[in-house]
């Protein structure tokens, strides 16, 4: 009876029993921990909802709250009615250069928000580009970047590509017989689309306009470099974390959890639309672009060209100022390459780390990736489908609670790994494993069973099989997803701001710390080299998966 049990312990009963004490570890353990803190009361020690009750009873901590739902909300709201025109016109007609906006649009939408910011900074800060045109030419003064408008500014044009990119592959999806059969019967052409088309499409503009709404409150640069004053929850727990007068580590990580709680519920709503209520049509005869003249493609082509060019500025000025000769935050006449100098002799260690850190993170996520993907879709049961669940989660975990938790977790007995490379490493894994398992999932449904079954027929082990035959078949939607993984590890910032110290600063913190010390220069060839990074990255996932356009 005992060799009978002993038996069932194959290759993937030891995975999965590595994976589930991997999460333990490294998600699990730093959640507890921080629940326990948000729990705690800071005088006493004692468990308490103290720290629940002063957020909700002083206007300055549950005030954060609403701001961040206020800028969340209207960020979706412009988004939506931004992204679902041009991902309708980009479908329904041929666009000029379609291809090169496809890529612009995503380049905006894969780079880091808090860069958005500082460009945004540069160009219309108090001693910006165009506020000094404007002020020394026209003597007009420009409104201000700095606060609520300036926060919904950087966000939508940051964010509406995730609009975009939903409706383009939800419209590519429909049976154009149907707006067809509506014209034929006397429906004009936007009447066909109010009515016919854009009810089919509603679950998936829902389900990413939730995605913006999530990646809006979460976010920590943005609304930390422009915000002034303007409090939202991202930044009111981090403050909160590490003030040195006043700071709270368990009102931080109370916080915290009630950013997680709002999170998970938005996680779950956004599955809920995904998974229930989500149209699926036979496109028989598929949506093909139509050539437009005359005034509406005039009309039609000025909007997407205004928007890309608004989405792209952020990329484009950070490249220009790079190569001005700089003093600090002043931009003097002339040319020159004493920025780059100056980072790779100051800050070449940032550089260093940020790629170092990266590669090491996607290692190990690949090898998570491919482990969860063959067990949740080949093995499937209710352990490998919670286990699969879990590792989505923390697609949605914000940054900064997440450095929280590792910090709380970590910084003491039995594992202490604060102030250490391991830590931000760690982080980087737990945050960006959802883009790779994703595609490790996809690609391993195209792989047909009987493949692994002939092999082992054959004499191969389960564990030889999938590392002679499987894993080799899946390699390239598993790169492509790395890639994407790459991409926002490379650019993080929430979680390495609170994680890192003077020998682990990657360049997002490097960025972020020289434009907090006005030091414009160096924080814009450190921007370019990480926008060069991305697009260098892009253009590689483009050819790797051989698809036209980033799918999310």
């Amino acid at each position: 009876m005992k060799i009978t049990k002993l038996s069932k312990w194959d290759f993937w009963a030891y995975v999965t029993v590595g994976i589930i004490i991997t999460f333990m570890v490294i998600l699990a353990y730093p959640t507890f921990s921080l629940f326990v803190s948000g729990f705690k009361d800071p005088s006493s020690g004692l468990f308490s909802l103290t720290n629940f009750i002063k957020f909700f009873t002083k206007k300055y901590y549950y005030e954060g709250l609403i701001h961040s739902f206020l800028v969340s909300i209207s960020v979706t709201l412009l988004s939506v009615i931004i992204g679902v025109p041009i991902g309708y016109f980009m479908t329904a007609f041929k666009i000029r250069g379609k291809r090169f906006l496809d890529i612009l649009i995503t380049i905006s939408m894969l780079s880091p928000p808090f860069i958005g910011a500082y460009s945004w900074v540069l160009l219309l800060g108090r001693n910006g580009i165009v506020t000094n045109f404007f002020k020394n030419t026209v003597g007009i003064e420009t409104p201000t970047i700095y606060g609520f408008i300036g926060i919904l500014l950087v966000f939508t044009f940051k964010l509406f590509p995730y609009i975009y990119i939903y409706v383009s592959g939800a419209l590519k999806s429909i049976d154009v017989s149907l707006s067809e059969a509506a014209e034929s019967l006397g429906s004009g052409h936007w009447r066909t689309v109010l009515n016919i088309i854009m009810p089919l499409i509603l679950p998936t503009i829902l389900a990413g306009a939730l995605l913006v709404f999530m990646n809006s409150i979460t976010d920590f640069g943005t609304p930390m470099l422009i915000g002034e004053g303007y409090r939202v929850m991202p930044v009111l727990i981090y403050s909160e974390f590490v003030g040195e007068v006043g700071g709270s580590a368990n009102f931080a990580a109370a916080m915290a959890l009630i950013m997680v709680v709002i999170t998970a519920v938005l996680f779950m709503m956004q599955k809920y639309i995904v998974n229930r209520k989500s149209y699926v049509m036979s496109s028989l005869h598929p949506m093909r672009p139509k050539p437009i003249t005359g005034i509406k493609s005039f009309m039609v082509h000025a909007f997407i060209y205004i928007v890309v060019a608004i989405a792209i500025i952020p990329q484009l000025t950070v490249i220009y100022t790079s190569f001005l000769n700089t003093k600090g935050q002043v931009f003097q006449k002339g040319f020159s390459l004493r920025s780059y100098i100056t980072i790779f002799d100051e800050l070449g260690l940032a550089i260093k780390n940020t790629y170092e850190f990266g590669a090491t993170a996607i290692v190990i996520i690949i090898i998570l990736s491919m482990f969860i993907a063959y067990l949740s879709v080949r093995k499937r049961s209710a352990l490998t489908g919670l286990i699969d669940t879990i590792a989505m989660l923390p697609y949605v975990l914000p940054g900064s609670v997440l450095g929280i938790a590792l910090l709380l977790a970590f910084n003491h007995e039995p594992l202490i790994l604060s102030g250490t490379g391991t830590i931000i490493v760690m982080s980087l894994i737990i945050r960006r494993l959802p883009y790779t398992l994703r595609s490790s999932s996809a690609i391993l449904y195209q792989i047909s069973p009987s493949l692994e079954e002939a092999s082992i027929s054959l004499g191969y082990s389960p564990a030889k099989t999938f590392f002679k035959i499987t894993a080799r078949l899946m390699m390239p939607g598993v790169i492509s997803g790395a890639i994407l993984s790459w991409i926002t590890a490379i650019t993080e910032l929430s979680s390495s701001v609170i994680l890192y110290t003077g020998l682990t600063k990657t360049m997002s913190v490097a960025i972020y710390t020289e434009v907090i010390r006005a030091s414009y220069g160096t924080a814009a060839a450190l921007s370019t080299i990480l926008t060069i990074t991305i697009v260098i990255s892009l253009l590689i996932f483009l050819k790797i998966s051989g698809d036209k356009e980033i799918k999310i």
